[in-house]
């Protein structure tokens, strides 16, 4: 019988081969080319009346969309919980916490001057041919007192059941502050939690990838919807809208992280990137959370305080759907019904954009905000119906500026604080979707020059 030779026999030591894999274009040229796709197959959609096109697009956008919901409900919860329970690991907590809060209102302020200033030069409801007979009451709308009674829920199970995500925040900042107070008897519960969240955000990856594929579903749908001739009838609304939000955006934000935390902006946008882009696609800042959190820790943000910091703002930091909008919104409203605002109508609008922005919550988009506004005001709310068809184009900049600003503010307080590694920020650079990146898990937390989280 023949006999194999040593060098004929199989290696155990060796290392095993990996199969080749697939090369893929970067992710912003994939939602690039689902962007021009989706305005192709929309444009064809319409114009030859394709209901099999159409349906297909629509069932691609809603199945996307549909995947990140059903993530909402248990993402916020245990990032709420989970954020809080880490300040335990943070010294001077309360100081930070404090100071993030206090940049989310400077900015706000900021962008709802910016919204206000835009609107009384360009006045967006003349000259657009709409009526009052245009508008429609909105199926929900919020005011003060229901702002107040919905913080509270009835129950454990409706907040996830309906999604009432004010409702859920509540829920978790209750059992975070909670398991603060136990102490070490919580330890285990602690630890379960951010397992949980952990492996939620992992299955969240997933659909985060196939954004490429929805970006052809959403902006198609968008296209084959509402077309063109829309878009003309709010142009002076709808370019108001960009040109606030991309004042913020690519202005106010970069000012601030030049000379009020002393980074260098590009370094900035090179990693947040991957962030805005996809905020823009998904129009949900929730949604983009795992994203928002892993490149403000490639920007040197200490993981403890990022964990509080962009949950915390994911549910209420909201520069565009709660500052810009509403405040072109309600004078775009009192345009088209007539009515003409007072000095003291405009500082309302400061006032409900500054305080109340906790009223978007996530992925409730601007409705809410907006009819608390105009409520506010004493603005027929039948004008929140003129907004509505507009909106899923107008949601798009809104909420990359919100994203955008969920990333930065932390940066600028950690960079105060003297808590940012700005060795990784020098450095930090866009990161692809890649299965590489995920099997890589989390980067290690990193620490200010000092080694250590203390303001």
């Amino acid at each position: 019988m023949p006999v194999s030779s040593p060098s004929s026999a199989p290696d155990a030591t060796a290392a095993p081969r990996h199969r080749p894999r697939i090369s893929l274009p970067p992710f912003w040229v994939q939602i690039l080319a689902g962007l021009v796709l989706g305005v192709v197959l929309g444009w064809i959609a319409r114009s030859t009346g394709s209901d099999w096109l159409g349906r297909t697009l629509e069932e691609i956008g809603g199945t996307f969309v549909q995947l990140l919901r059903l993530a909402v409900g248990p993402l916020v919860f245990l990032a709420i919980a989970v954020s809080i329970t880490s300040l335990r690991n943070v010294s001077n907590a309360a100081r930070l916490a404090g100071r993030t809060l206090l940049w989310f209102l400077v900015t706000s302020l900021i962008a709802v001057a910016i919204g206000l200033l835009i609107g009384v030069l360009t006045d967006p409801g003349h000259g657009t041919g709409l009526t009052p007979a245009d508008g429609s009451m909105p199926e929900s709308k919020g005011s003060w007192l229901d702002f107040l009674t919905g913080i509270v829920p009835t129950d454990v199970v409706t907040p996830f059941a309906n999604l009432e995500v004010l409702q859920i925040v509540f829920l978790g900042a209750v059992v975070g502050v909670a398991a603060l107070k136990l102490g070490e008897r919580a330890e285990s519960l602690i630890s379960l939690g951010e397992t949980l969240l952990a492996l939620l955000q992992k299955a969240l990856w997933w659909v985060i990838r196939l954004a490429p594929l929805g970006t052809v579903g959403l902006i198609g749908r968008a296209i084959n919807e509402y077309g063109w001739d829309l878009i003309g009838d709010y142009a002076t609304f709808t370019v108001d809208v960009y040109i606030g939000c991309a004042l913020v955006l690519f202005g106010v934000y970069p000012l601030l992280l030049r000379f009020a935390a002393g980074v260098g902006p590009l370094q900035f946008f090179r990693a947040a990137w991957p962030a805005i882009q996809l905020a823009f696609v998904s129009r949900s800042s929730i949604g983009t959370l795992p994203v928002t959190q892993k490149v403000t820790e490639r920007l040197g943000v200490p993981r403890e305080y990022n964990s509080f910091a962009v949950p915390f703002g994911a549910t209420t930091k909201m520069d565009g759907c709660a500052a810009i909008y509403p405040a072109l919104s309600a004078i775009f409203v009192a345009e088209i019904f007539g009515i003409s605002l007072s000095a003291q109508d405009y500082l309302l609008i400061v006032f409900v954009s500054v305080v109340g922005s906790a009223a978007t919550a996530g992925l409730t988009g601007a409705t809410i905000m907006t009819t608390l506004t105009l409520s506010t005001l004493g603005l027929p709310l039948e004008g929140v119906g003129l907004l509505l068809a507009i909106d899923p184009i107008l949601d798009m900049m809104r909420t990359a500026t919100n994203v955008a600003g969920q990333a930065a503010v932390p940066v600028i307080v950690a960079a105060r604080e003297k808590i940012l590694d700005r060795d990784a920020y020098d450095r930090a650079r866009s990161f692809e979707f890649d299965t590489e990146d995920e099997a890589a898990g989390e980067p290690a937390a990193p620490k200010s020059p000092r080694g250590e989280l203390v303001a």
